[in-house]
Parts: C-alpha cells; sequence; structure tokens
C-alpha cells in the first residue's frame, strides 16, 4: 500500500526542502529561463525577492521548494544555469490542505475552481486562471468580467 496520501488530500509532508541562492550578476531574461527550468524539473514552487547584498548592490535571492529526492537535480540547474557559487539549504515541513475541483457555468463557459477544505468545509475558492484567460480572449471580453461572473456563480452555488 502506498504509504503517500493523493495530494488532493489533507496531510502533512515532511520531506521538502527550501533551496536558496543569493544573485547579484545575473539578467532578468535568465531568472524566468531558469524559473521555467525549475517549474520542468520538479521544483513545487519557485520565487524571487529583491534584495540588497554587500555594498548595497541589488540582488534577487532565488528560492525553491521541492521534494527531498530532487535536490540533487535542482543542485544542477542552479550551479549551471546561475552565477551562484553556494546553495543554503533547509528541511521543510508542508501543511497541504485537502482540495477539490469544481466546475462552474458562465454565459460563455465552464470554468475549474479549486477549493480548499477544511474539515468537510471550503475555506478558499479560485478560478483557473488558464480557464478564464481562454475565454477572455475567445470572447474578446475583459479578464476580470469572466472572474466577476465566476465569483457571482460561486455565491449561488
Amino acid at each position: 500500500m502506498n504509504s503517500h496520501p493523493p495530494p488532493n488530500y489533507e496531510h502533512i509532508d515532511d520531506q521538502m526542502v527550501k533551496m536558496e541562492v543569493n544573485l547579484d550578476d545575473i539578467s532578468g531574461e535568465w531568472l524566468g529561463y531558469v524559473m521555467d527550468i525549475l517549474f520542468e524539473s520538479g521544483a513545487n514552487d519557485v520565487f524571487y525577492t529583491p534584495i540588497f547584498m554587500k555594498k548595497n548592490r541589488p540582488g534577487v535571492l532565488l528560492q525553491l521548494l521541492c521534494s527531498k529526492k530532487n535536490i540533487n537535480q535542482m543542485k544542477e540547474i542552479l550551479l549551471k544555469e546561475t552565477t551562484t557559487l553556494g546553495i543554503r539549504y533547509y528541511p521543510l515541513t508542508v501543511h497541504r490542505m485537502e482540495r477539490q475541483f469544481i466546475k462552474v457555468q458562465t454565459e460563455w463557459g465552464k470554468v475549474t475552481v479549486k477549493q480548499g477544505l477544511s474539515d468537510g468545509e471550503v475555506f478558499q475558492s479560485s478560478p483557473e486562471y488558464e480557464d478564464c484567460k481562454e475565454i477572455a480572449k475567445r470572447h474578446n471580453i475583459p479578464l476580470k468580467k469572466v472572474y466577476e461572473q465566476v465569483w457571482r456563480a460561486l455565491a449561488e452555488h
């Protein structure tokens, strides 16, 4: 039997790690490329924060979250694709809430909504951006109008 619950059930994941590097000599274009590669290689999250480094030089803090089993792959990408000479690692525990996906009907079509649950109650709803974007483009309407209709449909749900 699999010891890990399916990802949509509430569970504690203690097999995670946060990796980070400070970068003060890398182009913004490279950063976007690195983010794409990290996600494609299994990073759960990648984010950048503007920072000030030695001698008040502006820099970027690149942080990523991944499973412990992916550390070596992430390390190879960071060393190959960035200008870093060192990587910091932090063990991390993630409490993942239960999730469900529902479809909400708008006048332009259905939109998937991800909902977070706690004790069986919905505490968070988030329309899937790609669904909303596709409807907005296809019907030449503002994205916010699609979201507004999804929120109204959810309120009536």
